[in-house]
Order: structure tokens, then C-alpha cells, then sequence
């Protein structure tokens, strides 16, 4: 997601490298990666030339040369603030409200409406799900598409996995079936209603119409648009249409955990005015999100998404188990790192959601991997097997493995793997112990400071890190190389240093460093020969 857009605002901060004032010259050249970037990414062609326009008018003639403490604001930290608020301003205000009404007056009625395929079945699931954790509400589910019976069917499952009722009447009145269902939702002490409306493949006078009276004689409190994120422009199209028809109160967006470019996002809020409220991250119940603008704008950037990043945990840890993973992860900081807790890690990691998704909510990462770096979320499963194979010996003292190479061949065979799969894994685990132990350096309680960002002194330190070429080491293998070293989980493998012995192999001799070195001790020797012949005579 996003990746196109976020081309163009990361070729920006290159451009603004060693500049010392923004000036026109500079400030257009950096316009015009962003404006190519947006209409790549089927940003609103409008849309995009007025947010080129605003930037421009908020960046020309100044001059930044402020300092503040140890760090210095830089014109390209001034320029990326400035596109930083647009994007922001462009997608929010943030507005994730449901209007519910008094109880006592009668149930909440959400009206879910949009074209056939964009989700809107499975949004109603996700969208009750919402209503039970955090509104701690009763809905009921009202199938409405009576054309399609597979919708019905769907919902009727869908229902069935959260325990809520599931009203629908196979080729009835769409108009009668909502009406019967606020009767239903009466008796059974329902007090939220989620219509389920039926979609075409292009908007027609025949749906709009059918949805009207329904509006009519409902009078929802709610109407959501659901849009597919993946259809860029025509998704702005879509909503002009039925805002104009229907006056909906908020949009939810789809599919953008797959290969939407964001174009949707980033124009459909400026074009009817409507916020986006929620998003849909996944085909399960629980894969749906208040939408965050500054979240977003954050991960175009390349800046990641710390807020977003810790809900995913919340939402995946209970309270005991996030306990726990604190008790461990300073145990861990402190640098008792073994195996099981490698294993609890990537346990971890599997709940939270793609590599892909991951690495751009990480500061520092999002914008920083290289093109053909491969995130394989099969990788993940691969490493489990191994550390499966291994005996509980093995996990909790790994340094059997670099003792006895038996043991790692074993393990081979035992989880199907190659050799050197297996001592890939080896090493991806004895960097991540050695960052543990580097981490303790720090001094104690190094994660306390997280939580409030009281650790911005040790941020500020790393912001002038080449955190790209970082990763392009420790990612390795992606641009072309052989290696079969460590690096992050399902990042691909890294070319391994000069001599580096892998556990079970021997020294490499053959690589030009372990010659110059080599040579380099064969001239100091010939010199101190000379020398103290010389002293003989």
C-alpha cells in the first residue's frame, strides 16, 4: 500500500540533501517527483495540482537554518513537515464516530451501501464485531441483498462466528425486509441495526432508487459507503454519485491491505467531504480500523506508524500475555536470548500481520527497504520448523549448535531444510542476540523509555544513520547476492563478511580481504627481516 505515492516524497528528502535554504528552483524540482508520484498512484488529477499548489505557497523563499539542541532543522526536515501537514489535512479531520440513538427511542440503524464486490458483506460482519468489543452493543444483521443469495448465505455464517442474529428472506422486498427487521431487533433486545444492502457493478437509477426508500421509511442514523481502495479514481467517481443520492455520513475503505496504490484515500475525503472512518486490513472479523490520517501520511513518508504498530499489539495481547512480554523483553535486553524466545517472537509477528505491512509501520524501515528485497511471510514458518527440530537442550543453550555441527545437520533433515538454511537461521538468531546484548549497553531499562518517548535523545542519534545501506546489508541477497547469512525473519538472507565461519563450516581463504590481509602480513614480515639485517651489517 501506498508504495507508488511514497516514491515521489522519499525521492524529496534526497533532493534537499546538503541544501541550505529552499529556494523555487529546488522546490519545483521536488514538486514534480511528488506530482508524478500521485497521479501514479490515481490520485484526482485536481486534487493533486491544488496540493501542489498549497505546498508550494507554504515552502517558497524560507530560509531554515534553526537549531534546536544538539540536532539542526534542515530545509528537507522543513519541506517533508510542510508535505507532511497537506497529507494529513488532505485525508482528515480524524472522525471514526458511529451516531447511536437513545435506546429507549428505538434501536441504531447503520445503513451499509456501495457497488457489488467492494466488501460490504464482510464489512457489516467486521463493522458489528466493532459494535460488540468497543461499543459493548447487541447488533443485528439484516440481509438486504435478496438477489444474490450467496450474500445472504454469507451473512447467515458470518453471524453464526460472532453470535449474533442474522434476519433475511430470500427473494423478498429489500424495502420490507428492513422494515420487519427493526420489529425483529425490538423483540429480541437488539440495540443496533446493520443493513446489508444489495450492489450493482455500476451505479443505476433502479439501486439508487431501491436504497432511497429504504432511507425513507428507515431513517438509519448511519449511512457507510464501502469503498474498494484497489479501483483508485473511479472509487472518488463511485462516492460523488452516492453522496449526491443518499448523503452518506462516512466512508469505509477496503482491500488496503493488498495492492492499492492509495489514490482512493488521499482524494475521496477532499472530493465529497465526507471522512474515511474506518479501513479494512484483512478477510477476518477483527480487520478493521479507525482510519488515522496522520498515521498514514506518516507511513507515505517513510516514517512508519508507532501508533498504529502498538494497537496491532493490543489488539493480539491480552493483558497476561503483554505482561509477560514485558517481563521478557528486559530479560532479553539484559541478554538472555535463546531459541524459545526466537520462537515466541516470530509466534508473534504471524499474529500481527504481513512482513510488508510490518516493516512500513517500523520508523526508519518504511521508507528505507530496498525495491527487490522479498518479505516472505512463508519464511516465518520455515525458521518455526526449525527451531521445531531442535531438541529443548538445543533451544535453550544454542551454542551446542556452533559446537557440535552434528547436531545443526540433524536439524536439517529434521525440518526438511537445507544445511544452509538451517545455519542462516543460526546466524539471523546469534545477530539478533549480539543486538540484544548491544541494547543492555544502553543501561538498564532501556524499553521503559519508549512508552511517553522520553527516549528521543537515543532517536536523535540515529536519525543521521544510513539506515538504508543498514538494511541493504543486512537484507542482502536481494541485490543479486549469494549469500546465505542472518538478517531479519523473511527479509531474504545477507552476504556474509570476509572469513565469516558459519556454525559447522570452515574459514573461507579465498575472498580478496583474507588475501590483502595476508599479503599485508607477509610485507610487514619481509620489512622486519630487512631491518634488522641491516642493523647486522
Amino acid at each position: 500500500m501506498f508504495d507508488v505515492v511514497s516514491k515521489g516524497f522519499r525521492d524529496v528528502r534526497n533532493r534537499f540533501e546538503g541544501k541550505r535554504e529552499i529556494t523555487e528552483e529546488n522546490v519545483e524540482d521536488a514538486l514534480k517527483d511528488i506530482r508524478m508520484s500521485m497521479l501514479e498512484a490515481d490520485v484526482n488529477f485536481r486534487i493533486t495540482k491544488n496540493f501542489i499548489e498549497r505546498v508550494k505557497e507554504k515552502a517558497l523563499g524560507e530560509v531554515v537554518r534553526v537549531k534546536a539542541g544538539d540536532s539542526e532543522v534542515t530545509p528537507g526536515d522543513h519541506f517533508i513537515k510542510i508535505c507532511h501537514d497537506e497529507l494529513e489535512g488532505l485525508m482528515g479531520p480524524v472522525d471514526t464516530n458511529i451516531t447511536f440513538q437513545n435506546p429507549r427511542i428505538g434501536p441504531t440503524k447503520i445503513m451499509m451501501v456501495g457497488l457489488q464486490g467492494s466488501g460490504k458483506t464482510t464489512t457489516t460482519a467486521k463493522l458489528a464485531k466493532l459494535c460488540i468489543d468497543q461499543h459493548k452493543k447487541k447488533p443485528l444483521l439484516v440481509g438486504a441483498d435478496v438477489y444474490r443469495p450467496a450474500a445472504i448465505e454469507q451473512l447467515r455464517v458470518l453471524g453464526q462466528q460472532l453470535g449474533v442474529p442474522v434476519h433475511a428472506v430470500e427473494g423478498g422486498d429489500p424495502v420490507q425486509v428492513c422494515n420487519d427487521a427493526l420489529k425483529i431487533a425490538k423483540e429480541q433486545e437488539c440495540d443496533v441495526v446493520i443493513f446489508d444492502t444489495a450492489g450493482r457493478l455500476a451505479i443505476d437509477d433502479v439501486l439508487m432508487t431501491e436504497l432511497e426508500k429504504i432511507v425513507e421509511t428507515t431513517k438509519p442514523e448511519n449511512i457507510f459507503l464501502v469503498v474498494d481502495a484497489m479501483i483508485g479514481q473511479d472509487a472518488v467517481n463511485t462516492a460523488h454519485e452516492f453522496n449526491q443520492r443518499l448523503e452518506i455520513d462516512g466512508f469505509i475503505m477496503t482491500k488496503l491491505d493488498g495492492d492499492a496504490r492509495g489514490g482512493a484515500a488521499l482524494s475521496i475525503k477532499e472530493v465529497t467531504g465526507k471522512p474515511i472512518k474506518f479501513i479494512g486490513v484483512g478477510e477476518k472479523v477483527e480487520a478493521l480500523e479507525p482510519f488515522r490520517p496522520e498515521g498514514f501520511a506518516n507511513r507515505i513518508l517513510g516514517f512508519g506508524d508507532v501508533m498504529g504498530l502498538m494497537q496491532k499489539f493490543e489488539k493480539t495481547l491480552s493483558e497476561e500475555e503483554a505482561a509477560n512480554a514485558e517481563k521478557d523483553a528486559m530479560r532479553m535486553l539484559s541478554g538472555e536470548f535463546d531459541f524459545n524466545d526466537f520462537y515466541n517472537q516470530l509466534q508473534q509477528m504471524s499474529k500481527l500481520g504481513s512482513m510488508q505491512e510490518l516493516a512500513e509501520m517500523m520508523p526508519f524501515l518504511g521508507g528505507s527497504i530496498p525495491k527487490d528485497v522479498s518479505l516472505d511471510d512463508h519464511e516465518l514458518v520455515r525458521i518455526r520448523a526449525i527451531i521445531q527440530s531442535m531438541t529443548p537442550k538445543e533451544r535453550t543453550n544454542p551454542d551446542l549448535l556452533t559446537r557440535q555441527p552434528s547436531r545443526v545437520k540433524r536439524i536439517a533433515k529434521g525440518s526438511a531444510q537445507d544445511l544452509k538454511k538451517v545455519e542462516q537461521v543460526l546466524q539471523q538468531f546469534n545477530m539478533m542476540r549480539a543486538m540484544m546484548q548491544q541494547f543492555s549497553n544502553f543501561g538498564g531499562g532501556f524499553l521503559n523509555k519508549i512508552p511517553g518517548f522520553r527516549g528521543l535523545n537515543s532517536m536523535r542519534q540515529m536519525k543521521n544513520m544510513d539506515i538504508g545501506s543498514l538494511l541493504g546489508d543486512l537484507m542482502g541477497g536481494a541485490q543479486g547476492g549469494q549469500g546465505m547469512g542472518g538478517g531479519l525473519p523473511g527479509f531474504g538472507g545477507m552476504n556474509l563478511p570476509p572469513g565469516y565461519t558459519p556454525p559447522g563450516g570452515k574459514m573461507s581463504t579465498s575472498s580478496k580481504a583474507t588475501k590483502s590481509r595476508s599479503a599485508s602480513r607477509s610485507d610487514k614480515k619481509r620489512k622486519r627481516k630487512a631491518a634488522q639485517k641491516a642493523r647486522k651489517k
